[in-house]
């Protein structure tokens, strides 16, 4: 029984790996890094955010309806309702899944769910934590995005940088905590640094996400960009993707603030003495300022096209992190030619 048991663990592992490279190419990329104490809960947190994601995401459901199961669903990441309850609502959402990957990824949530229940204590109250501010993020948006055939905006700056924190900030603070719980001697300065610096790390690669898909944002009736700034520059939203060159002194504004937030992150990843660790961290800085670049080239094109940094890029990355060991003058030196 125990050798089934051990068996169906594995089995369940290799399943969500399969499930977590098909979700996310650059996450998966930064994981396969992690030391495997730190693995298993990361990888479980990303997995519980993207469904709720997928379900947030869901179309052919009323606004409503997902708020009200990511409400339950939220519940049952909680500990406040049974799978059972949580499955069941599930059910009407993954045949609308496009992608067999999504579907795969609500499907498996019983086993995440599972999975989560039989965590160490510390890490199952960390997962819970920072899935109550994802959920609580991705709701906000819902309601404050609720018809797609009129673009709405955010108020203020403060609103975005609520939103960028809710579902970005927050992780790098999980990731810090539970990086000082799992590994010896993390970092060079204190935990309260690294969480500060882990928090504006996280809101600087959403923001990039906000950045990046900001033509498709609008066409889908959402504007992330603070209404009061498009009123001091008489802007209305609707003429945004008609007349872009007006817009970009307050793209270029954030796009600037990513850049900051991303000079954070190398600094949280130069404290890291783990090499493992750090190349992990490291990396979607690395991504994010090569995508900021390619934005910044494009100018106002960036609002017709989304623009990804290649594979070839990225896998250049990762063959001079692991070639160098991850060395802090190689990490430099790359985040320095990426900007160029």
């Amino acid at each position: 029984m125990r050798e089934q048991n051990i068996m169906s663990a594995r089995s369940t592992q290799t399943l969500r790996t399969a499930i977590l490279r098909s979700v996310s190419r650059s996450f998966y990329l930064s994981i396969r890094f992690l030391p495997i104490q730190l693995r298993e809960p990361i990888a479980l947190a990303y997995l519980l955010a993207r469904a709720t994601d997928s379900v947030a995401d869901t179309q052919g459901i009323s606004v409503p309806v997902r708020i009200e199961t990511l409400k339950m669903l939220s519940d049952g990441i909680q500990g406040k309702a049974s799978r059972d309850v949580v499955v069941d609502l599930i059910a009407a959402f993954v045949p609308l899944q496009e992608k067999t990957s999504e579907r795969q990824l609500l499907e498996s949530l019983p086993d995440c769910l599972n999975c989560l229940s039989q965590m160490e204590q510390a890490d199952r109250n960390d997962i819970r934590s920072v899935l109550e501010k994802i959920t609580h993020g991705q709701m906000l948006d819902l309601q404050r995005f609720d018809n797609p055939q009129e673009i709405r905006a955010l108020g203020t700056a403060a609103d975005l940088d609520e939103y960028t924190y809710l579902v970005a900030g927050c992780v790098g603070e999980f990731w810090t905590r539970l990086c000082f719980r799992h590994v010896r001697n993390f970092a060079r300065t204190s935990e309260d640094e690294m969480l500060a610096l882990g928090k504006r790390y996280g809101m600087a690669l959403q923001l990039i996400n906000v950045l990046r898909d900001v033509g498709s944002d609008l066409r889908a009736g959402r504007c992330y960009f603070p209404e009061y700034e498009l009123n001091v520059a008489h802007l209305a939203t609707s003429q945004i993707l008609s007349e872009p060159e007006r817009f970009q002194p307050i793209y270029r504004t954030w796009l600037e603030k990513a850049k900051a937030g991303l000079e954070c992150g190398m600094q949280y990843s130069r404290a890291i003495e783990n090499r493992r660790v750090r190349a992990a961290t490291v990396l979607p800085a690395l991504i994010g300022v090569r995508t900021l670049a390619l934005l910044d080239q494009a100018g106002a094109g960036a609002l017709q096209r989304t623009l990804k940094v290649s594979r070839r890029e990225v896998r250049a990355m990762i063959l001079s992190l692991a070639a160098t060991f991850v060395s802090r003058r190689v990490i430099n030196a790359i985040f320095e030619r990426a900007k160029a």
